[in-house]
């Protein structure tokens, strides 16, 4: 490659990184997504508005930073700023904002700039930072006449309508589309057994001041809540752990001889059976054969009648899953094993707690080499 070619590769390499962002986790499928949802949203908010409030030219039926709320709202709607607060409260709080400053002040160019500033002020104190926000404030100083003449009216119609349409349009678009929101950040991980000692996944590794010290140090505002950091940065050292020893299945080290009871019967028996066996978790077979739930101790407290109307939930996974991606399962205090089924929901095997602690320490003597076997329920 000739030295002029490889100067101009690098400059365009340098320029990519300012002018060509890519958001993490962002597909072709997703922006689709994100593409119908935002028509949908703006077609149907300016619909129902005009609907509601009629035609006419004394008032806009909706305000143009709507369609950067939709930016928010449908194209990256995990972001702290896309949530329904942050566009109803944002938008309306900066327009309240905007109309006040152009009350106040006569100079359009200082309103102007007063106005975006004491939004930003207004919706970080509120928790409802919203970009479009700004241009929002913007709008109610410099909107015209149709809107200086709405006054404290114009926050509220048609801001707010507008914010409070698009987001209830979001939420059924989302849901259509099989996609959470509100976006709800991963619940903190909590000791299970109710004592002063930190969870078990949190005792080693990083912990949540560590994520708090590296965003200070960096010194820089990320789009994007702190519990969701914590949970993709354990999910990465778990993808980490997974490539390394990827070759491990569920079906290779489960339990094949699975003792589990049927629906019917008595929850005495199923007692007596993790007694006897010294086992935590008994599968429980439904009528049709396929796993129905487990039952423990817990479960069986109290238990009167038919057996599976004391199942909980069960954790189950595919026989050829990696072993070790039920880790986070395993080591949640909750849950003591595994159950692997096939399509139809029927047993294969199980594993528990003992077999992938004995996997794993396999994998550390032998670093990747012989897989355990394992023996029957488990502890």
């Amino acid at each position: 490659m000739n030295p002029s070619s490889s100067g101009l590769r690098s400059v365009l390499d340098r320029l990519g990184r300012y002018f060509v962002p890519i958001l993490a986790g962002a597909t072709l499928k997703e922006r689709l997504i994100g593409c119908v949802g935002a028509l949908l949203g703006v077609l149907l908010t300016g619909l129902i508005c005009d609907a509601v409030l009629g035609s006419g030219a004394h008032l806009p039926l909706i305000v143009a930073p709507v369609g950067a709320s939709a930016v928010l709202l449908f194209a990256v709607p995990a972001s702290p700023l896309a949530q329904p607060w942050p566009i109803i409260g944002g938008n309306t709080i900066s327009a309240l904002v905007g109309v006040t400053v152009a009350h106040f002040i006569g100079d359009p160019f200082l309103a102007s700039g007063l106005g975006v500033s004491l939004a930003i002020l207004a919706m970080s104190f509120t928790r409802s930072l919203h970009p479009p926000g700004g241009a929002v404030a913007l709008t109610a100083v410099i909107g015209g006449p149709a809107v200086a003449a709405s006054g404290y009216a114009f926050p509220f119609v048609p801001v707010a309508l507008n914010s409070l349409l698009l987001v209830v349009l979001g939420v059924a678009f989302h849901r259509l589309s099989r996609r959470s929101y509100p976006h709800v950040p991963a619940p903190a991980v909590g000791n299970t057994h109710q004592t002063s000692d930190l969870p078990a996944v949190l005792r080693v590794g990083f912990r949540r001041e560590d994520i708090d010290a590296a965003l200070r140090s960096l010194n820089e505002t990320f789009d994007i809540d702190r519990d969701d950091l914590d949970r993709i940065f354990r999910r990465i050292e778990l993808q980490s752990l997974v490539r390394l020893h990827g070759d491990l299945t569920c079906a290779e080290i489960m339990s094949r001889d699975v003792i589990s009871l049927p629906a019917d019967a008595a929850p005495e028996r199923a007692r007596a059976l993790l007694l006897e066996r010294n086992i935590r978790t008994l599968p429980v077979i439904g009528d049709d054969g396929r796993l129905a739930g487990v039952v423990g101790l817990r479960e069986l407290d109290g238990a009167t009648g038919r057996l599976g109307d004391a199942v909980a939930p069960a954790a189950v996974a595919a026989p050829g899953a990696h072993a070790l991606e039920l880790l986070p399962v395993l080591t949640d205090g909750r849950s003591h094993a595994v159950v692997i089924v096939d399509a139809e929901r029927r047993v294969l095997g199980m594993i528990t707690q003992t077999d992938l602690l004995a996997a794993a320490a396999r994998l550390l003597r032998h670093d990747g080499g012989g897989k355990p076997s394992a023996e029957g329920n488990g502890l």
